[in-house]
């Protein structure tokens, strides 16, 4: 095993070691929580080795990106579309992922619905939800979350699994608490209200430097990039 492998062999094991730690104090086991590796800007022969070391969903923010990691790595494993879906990607994004976290917009729900039934399949969806009310971040406002979950349910060739959001970016991981726990409220709302079956069971929150705070919160899903692929204290993904 060379020094790359090691690295990102230890990152994988001590975020397990966290996710575990988190899932505990939340009243729940590690074994409840999906680690997706996000892939952005990561090379093909990095996947594969987080894929060696037991990561089994991938997470793109960009369509061409991983169109080109597909045709090399294959549909053996899981893909998440995470970025902002523009409408003339819509075709090879229902090629390649299996589920799409970042339906912000009825147009979106429509153009994904349309190309799916064209394609024949089912598309996975979660409703991308801007917590923070940031400018410069996409998602549908708390508020409408609600109306966007319904109209995305109507559509024949989507299944609506849950909610993604991204909190503002804080020194203080703590300082994201709120947020994390607002979208919590609003997740369990719906499925009291609008989704009454199994399938609305993702909660997509967390990342490389707030992930415990939401898997406390009640996050089942996290991303994690650079966590897993660059050596600690570089940022996060």
């Amino acid at each position: 095993m060379n020094n790359r492998s090691q690295l990102i062999h230890a990152n994988i094991a001590a975020i397990k070691k966290k996710i575990n730690a988190a899932a505990k104090r939340s009243g729940r086991s590690g074994k409840d929580i999906t680690l997706l590796g996000v892939t952005k800007n990561v090379p093909a022969a990095d996947v594969r080795i987080a894929l060696a070391a037991g990561i089994k969903v991938l997470g793109e923010n960009k369509v061409q990106e991983a169109k080109d990691k597909f045709s090399q790595i294959g549909p053996a494993v899981r893909w998440h579309m995470l970025g902002h879906l523009q409408s003339n990607k819509i075709r090879s994004a229902v090629l390649i992922f299996n589920l799409v976290q970042s339906v912000d917009s009825n147009r979106t729900a429509d153009l994904l619905d349309r190309e799916s039934r064209r394609l024949d399949r089912r598309m996975d969806v979660l409703i991308e939800v801007n917590i923070g009310k940031e400018e410069s971040k996409f998602g549908v406002s708390p508020e409408e979350t609600e109306a966007l979950v319904r109209y995305a349910a109507n559509k024949p060739a989507l299944r609506v699994r849950g909610l993604m959001a991204m909190a503002p970016y804080v020194p203080d991981p703590e300082m994201t608490r709120p947020f994390f726990r607002d979208l919590a409220g609003i997740f369990k709302g719906l499925r009291n209200r609008v989704i009454h079956d199994s399938q609305w069971n993702i909660l997509s929150l967390g990342m490389t430097h707030d992930f415990e705070v939401a898997i406390e919160e009640g996050s089942n899903l996290v991303r994690i990039g650079t966590g897993i692929f660059h050596t600690p204290g570089l940022g996060s993904l």
